[in-house]
């Protein structure tokens, strides 16, 4: 699925604070490479529905035998055999014999003991994998996950390796046996060593996601086959609010353009993020924060949300927000299935100037049949032109005034909203009573 850096960050897949990004809610990794390999999936949506669903598979096994999951391949483990082969150590004899033992730890000292360090690691490494196998090394397990623990099986096949895993967590092993094992893993093992580690970093990947989805409560989403965009959802909700209020919505052939309208702050943006993000993290074969999600596939995803100016280029923030929209419009006009979020259209323009740029923008886009469009809007007098096409679906959140106080539902509503609210957040704010004062 095609997106771009601009709808990332709109979305907030990815962000500096951790608090406003969705990558570190949903990253439940433990360790460094599992969270590079998360990083990929993440920046790396699918659009193809059978990779989809075998990703949805392996999470679902995943969770059913997590409480299994092997704790002895830490990150800890994972370091040290890394830092292992980029250790300058001393040549380690390839006889075990009791005697180079002992010369090698009375004369190497230092190296002797990074050696047997190291390979009590290789061995919880080795006995991880074994674990692996034999939680997911079965007919059960969907073909996706069993390659990789087939393949780490195969890394793991020598007698020295075997007997490696053999032994008991927490052995102290003989100088004999440091020579055996670390001649092995240090000077034969490297490459399988090296695979295997990137092999449990795409696993732990596959963990966080199945982690995520249980502790955060997510559902998987159900793929509908069909030509044309289509959404439907029930009890959705942001995920990155601590107590958010769910929406229920549809979206598909017959109705596929929905004007949102709203006061400021009444969660229109909200709103549409949520939809965004949810389509996102289904093409990530992930669960989604709703009740329950029904999609087709889609092509691509892109949003005008947060557009700014730039200074350095002498670009006005209306003249990107222009195009934007121009680089949109060339993208999607494809005959593919595409969604398309637009928060606030022109409000780098006076009013009367962006009720007329806004007619023309989304009576344009109307004629896209394929796609689905979430545009919100604070200019309200442009819907009544718009009434008269039956694909426009029309949603808005109410905001009510008590004593002056105003009270947000973010209630998704059928109609258009009428709240006109602006001077009364300035009042509230009492910036007209610091005018008054001057």
């Amino acid at each position: 699925m095609q997106t771009d850096q601009i709808t990332l960050s709109d979305l907030s897949i990815f962000h500096t604070e951790e608090s406003f990004s969705m990558f570190h809610r949903l990253d439940f990794t433990r360790t460094i490479g599992g969270r590079a390999w998360l990083e990929k999936f993440f920046r790396e949506p699918l659009g193809d529905l059978s990779k989809i669903k075998e990703v949805q598979q392996v999470l679902r096994c995943i969770s059913a035998n997590k409480e299994q999951w092997p704790a002895s391949i830490s990150n800890g483990t994972i370091m040290v055999i890394e830092k292992f082969y980029e250790a300058p150590v001393d040549t380690i004899p390839d006889s075990a014999s009791f005697l180079n033992g002992i010369t090698y730890k009375l004369l190497h000292g230092p190296d002797f003991a990074l050696v047997r360090y190291s390979i009590g690691h290789f061995a919880d490494l080795v006995r991880g994998f074994k674990c692996l196998a034999a939680l997911f090394d079965n007919d059960q397990t969907p073909m996706l996950l069993r390659r990789y623990i087939q393949r780490a099986n195969h890394l793991l096949q020598h007698d020295t390796i075997r007997q490696l895993g053999e032994t008991v967590k927490g052995t102290k092993y003989t100088p004999g046996q440091t020579i055996h094992f670390g001649h092995y893993c240090h000077y034969r093992f490297k490459t399988a060593a090296l695979e295997l580690v990137d092999i449990f970093g795409r696993l732990d990947a596959w963990h966080s996601m199945a982690e995520a989805v249980d502790t955060l409560g997510l559902s998987f989403p159900d793929f509908i086959d069909t030509p044309k965009a289509f959404f439907e959802a029930r009890g959705l909700y942001h995920i990155l609010l601590p107590s958010p209020v769910a929406y229920d919505i549809g979206l598909q052939q017959h109705q596929n353009f929905l004007f949102l309208t709203g006061a400021n702050m009444a969660g229109k943006s909200t709103f549409i993020k949520s939809v965004g993000a949810a389509v996102y993290l289904a093409h990530l074969g992930m669960g989604v924060p709703a009740q329950q999600l029904q999609l087709s596939l889609f092509d691509g995803i892109l949003s005008n949300i947060n557009v700014t100016d730039n200074i350095v280029k002498g670009e006005s923030y209306f003249f990107n927000e222009v195009q934007r929209i121009k680089n949109t419009i060339t993208r999607i006009n494809d005959g593919r299935k595409w969604l398309v979020l637009i928060d606030e259209l022109f409000k780098g323009t006076n009013v009367q100037d962006a009720m007329k740029c806004s007619g023309a923008v989304i009576k344009g886009l109307i004629k896209i049949p394929n796609s689905l469009f979430v545009l919100s809007t604070h200019l309200y007098e442009i819907a009544e032109d718009l009434r008269i096409y039956p694909n426009m679906l029309f949603r808005y959140f109410e905001t009510a005034v008590n004593d002056d106080q105003l009270i947000f539902s973010y209630q998704l509503k059928h109609g258009i909203s009428n709240d006109r609210i602006g001077y009364l957040i300035l009042k509230k704010e009492k910036v007209v009573e610091l005018l008054d004062s001057l």
